[in-house]
């Protein structure tokens, strides 16, 4: 029983960490097909303000996060959500 328990959150939480990443790669293909078309407007509308960078340095910043957050499990430690999970836990007893 116990080990189906472990089994079944060992498959929730490579589920979840699935979803993360493919999260990431739609993001990132968004912002690849998207900013040669914000270039080209910035530079066919008003070439003489290149106010694209604003949009491509943001956007990639963000895009950059998400990346850093989907593919680093030790952002905050090894098992980090287990330790809060039992603190809050005593907290209540």
């Amino acid at each position: 029983m116990q080990n189906d328990y472990k089994q079944e959150h060992k498959y929730l939480k490579a589920k979840k960490k699935v979803k993360e990443i493919k999260g990431f790669y739609i993001h990132l293909t968004l912002f690849l097909l998207n900013t040669p078309i914000i270039i080209a407007v910035n530079l066919l509308t008003s070439p003489q303000f290149q106010w694209f960078w604003f949009s491509v340095l943001g956007w990639g910043a963000a895009v950059g996060i998400h990346g850093f957050l989907a593919f680093n499990e030790n952002l905050l430690g090894k098992d980090w959500e287990e330790r809060k999970i039992k603190e809050l836990m005593s907290k209540e007893d």
